[in-house]
């Protein structure tokens, strides 16, 4: 069930004078991706996630990512390593959101952002391990224990760099949220309109179609 924050009231743009920001977080295999991504085109605003910021940072680089598989290739490979050798690249990466944010308009498929801005309706998709791993193990074709395995030490990697990087508890400290939705035996439609019910409701985006 949706769990609401009392007095801690969303700050996601009212009116004319201020572009809406909506923060989507949760742990790997919760759907945030997909349920942001259908935000961002139902009210008009534009989908940006830590992938997006990696791209960018790499133009600026001088590199030349193009496609889904550009990650894959020789240069992208090459563009990764760095990143892995260099903790504090993942605070570029925020710096990179954090930029896109104030310019307003933006749905945000981040784990951090939740905690690092100030503004923003932000959301917290919650789900068991055993749901996310039979989600991924569904689209990634892959088996069940082998999904759930890999989720947890993905789960354990995450927590641990923001937790150096920040000091704060991902998955654990849920303070930052306006909502926390348990999604545990809801599709992917059902989160989808709880949100938008939430959203008109509360915040009504000046961009809603």
């Amino acid at each position: 069930m949706p769990q609401g924050k009392p007095g801690h009231e969303a700050s996601l743009g009212r009116g004319r004078e201020r572009k809406p920001v909506i923060c989507v977080s949760g742990m790997a295999g919760c759907g945030k991706s997909t349920v942001s991504r259908r935000l961002a085109e139902r009210y008009g605003l534009r989908y940006l996630s830590g992938g997006d910021a990696l791209k960018a940072l790499a133009v600026e680089a001088g590199c030349s990512p193009g496609g889904t598989d550009w990650w894959e290739t020789e240069e992208g490979s090459r563009f990764l390593q760095r990143r892995a050798e260099n903790p504090e690249f993942d605070k570029k990466v925020d710096e990179k959101l954090m930029e896109w944010a104030g310019r307003g308009g933006v749905v945000l498929d981040s784990w951090t952002m939740p905690w690092l801005l100030k503004e923003g309706f932000k959301v917290w998709l919650e789900a068991s391990p055993e749901e996310r791993a039979r989600r991924v193990a569904r689209r990634d074709r892959i088996g069940l224990k082998a999904a759930l395995r890999a989720l947890r030490e993905r789960d354990r990697r995450t927590r641990e760099i923001y937790r150096g990087l920040y000091g704060f508890e991902l998955g654990e400290d849920l303070s930052p949220f306006h909502l926390v939705l348990d999604t545990d035996g809801l599709g992917a439609d059902e989160v989808f309109r709880v949100l938008c019910l939430v959203i008109d409701r509360l915040c009504r985006p000046a961009n809603h179609k």
